[in-house]
């Protein structure tokens, strides 16, 4: 038991280290966007609810989930919250390296880090903003308890990890091509409509069903709503295929941000 001690030391040393140097990283990232004033911190998840609810408030008024059995407000919630989700983390991490590249010179700091202290803030944002409204509409009765709520964890997971890795192989190719940070944002937005966000894969032709399922979040979408809404849906998804993408899509990402960091030169 003392040997095995031993040898965990040097492991637990570095986690001590890595740890102490993310939560550094997260408090500057927080101190340098939201400031000490006003609200402070609390935009960090104040942002994205006022997004979902400008969302929610459209989508009701222009009746976007007509046609459905789902009440709007739900529709809306289990949607707009997943793009968030996913959408954000690659915008934040564009431009992650410059504004802390001096930091470089402490020898525990790697670029890395930078990319993800950004994609932990944003899925904090983006998770405290989903359950603090879903349960605020269970509270005033406008949405009724998940019927599976490992589903819906399993899924929000599934789009972090997507949307992670999507991040790092975004901000990393945005740090060598300039080009990147230009087409991103357009190719969000348009990326958006396929998402599987503002419609039910149920309600399409089943052509277009099979094609729609290749995009990967339209699986972890459709696997939400059906922890959510159980029976009242019938959700078409393949996690197996998202989990194989996700994989593919971070080792990928990991090999760019290795690529970058042997570029990168503290300034």
């Amino acid at each position: 038991m003392s040997r095995m001690r031993e040898r965990l030391a040097p492991v637990r040393l570095a986690w001590r280290v890595q740890r102490r140097v993310l939560g550094a990283l997260l408090l500057r990232e927080i101190l340098t966007r939201y400031g000490r004033h006003n609200i402070g911190f609390a935009w960090l998840f104040i942002e994205p609810m006022v997004f979902t609810l400008g969302v929610t408030a459209l989508w009701s008024v222009i009746h976007a989930g007509e046609g459905s059995s789902l009440p709007i407000v739900a529709f809306a919630l289990t949607g707009y919250s997943t793009v968030l989700m996913w959408r954000n983390m690659p915008s934040r991490c564009i431009t992650a390296i410059e504004p802390n590249q001096t930091l470089l010179y402490h020898r525990h700091v790697k670029v890395l880090d930078f990319y993800v202290a950004r994609i932990a803030l944003e899925a904090i944002g983006a998770t405290v903003s989903f359950v603090l409204l879903a349960l605020f509409f269970a509270y005033i009765g406008w949405l009724e308890p998940p019927e599976n709520t490992l589903k819906v964890i399993w899924a929000w997971i599934m789009l972090f990890w997507f949307g992670a890795g999507l991040a790092l192989l975004v901000g990393a190719l945005a740090y060598r091509n300039e080009i990147v940070d230009r087409i991103w944002h357009p190719l969000a937005y348009l990326t958006f409509p396929l998402s599987g966000a503002a419609f039910l894969v149920d309600a399409l032709p089943p052509r277009a069903r099979d094609l729609l399922l290749w995009v990967p979040m339209v699986n972890a979408v459709e696997y939400l709503r059906e922890g959510y809404f159980g029976s009242v849906i019938r959700a078409h998804h393949d996690m197996a295929y998202m989990a194989v993408f996700n994989a593919g899509l971070l080792l990928v990402a990991l090999a760019q941000v290795r690529k970058v960091a042997r570029r990168v030169i503290p300034t």
